[in-house]
């Protein structure tokens, strides 16, 4: 079991950046693949940004590819989702999750509680 806490959302302009934090505690955290996800009320969660931790592999969704960047500082405990060129279409609420393999976020995966990004135009 992990426990995940996100932060670093906000309100800001188009064209702008922020940069989202997601402290971890509970397990070794090093162990698991990290990602990053949002939601929109009455979408589904959908995929962002993830490092699946068996393969090295780095994967973004491609409305982001380009603008978001996901790292790690295992020393800390802590995913991060550097944003730039904030767009509307990226409003949503963000969740970082952490899972075993990186194929079960949803089913078995740890999740944070969200925080809220919106994007005026």
């Amino acid at each position: 079991q992990v426990q995940l806490v996100e932060s670093g959302g906000g309100l800001v302009h188009a064209g702008d950046s922020l940069r989202l934090s997601c402290v971890a505690s509970g397990r070794a955290f090093s162990d698991y693949a990290v990602g990053w996800f949002r939601q929109v009320p009455g979408k589904e969660r959908e995929f962002v940004a993830a490092i699946i931790s068996h393969t090295g592999r780095i994967g973004y969704a491609d409305s982001v590819k380009g603008r978001f960047t996901i790292s790690r500082d295992n020393a800390k405990n802590t995913v991060y989702l550097q944003m730039n060129s904030l767009k509307p279409e990226d409003t949503a609420v963000y969740y970082c999750a952490a899972d075993r393999t990186g194929t079960t976020w949803r089913s078995q995966g740890n999740w944070g509680q969200g925080t809220q990004v919106t994007v005026s135009s």
